[in-house]
């Protein structure tokens, strides 16, 4: 952690602020699912950009942040505290890996996928742990895990994914970091 908060600039702490407040104002335009989940207007594009401009561990690290606020200011559908690690915490920590690699638009697409399944993850891990007691009778519990969190990961992946891939050509320098940091 110390090295993480030694390069804290002024300005990388100001953009994870802004982008957090950007995503969180994002996840609430959105279509909920019954038991949790939903799909959003793009709310974790924020944090990916961060990511890729700052790095993986600082993305990490603010997607942590906006994980806790999800759980504080959203729709509450666990109090568990194993459910308010998986499904808000470490699930949203994971949009940190966005940053992984960032050479080209198809690169950064990639880590858009790798940072969406490490939340789907963990979504799914607590359908399984936490969530298995709504599966329909007879249905096995990996399998209902899987159909309803794909149910909504899906189309956040690919919003997320458009609205990366459009923004990415006007947004290419500041993400690579071309305008002054």
């Amino acid at each position: 952690m110390d090295i993480i908060m030694e390069k804290m600039s002024t300005r990388m702490l100001v953009e994870a602020g802004v982008f957090i407040a950007l995503a969180q104002i994002l996840s609430f335009i959105k279509y909920e699912m019954p038991y949790g989940g939903s799909v959003t207007l793009g709310s974790m594009v924020p944090i990916i950009i961060f990511a890729i401009r700052w790095g993986t561990k600082r993305g990490i690290l603010i997607g942590l942040v906006h994980g806790f606020l999800q759980f504080a200011l959203g729709t509450k559908f666990t109090y568990h505290p194993l459910g308010i690690f998986l499904d808000y915490i470490f699930a949203f920590g994971c949009l940190g890996l966005g940053g992984l690699f960032k050479k080209n638009i198809y690169s950064i697409i990639g880590s858009t996928a790798i940072a969406l399944a490490g939340r789907f993850s963990f979504h799914f891990l607590s359908g399984v742990i936490l969530w298995y007691i709504y599966a329909p009778k007879g249905m096995n519990i990996y399998l209902y895990s899987l159909i309803y969190n794909s149910q909504y990961m899906l189309p956040e992946f690919i919003i997320t994914s458009v609205i990366i891939f459009t923004l990415y050509k006007p947004l290419r320098k500041y993400i690579h970091g071309s305008i002054r940091r």
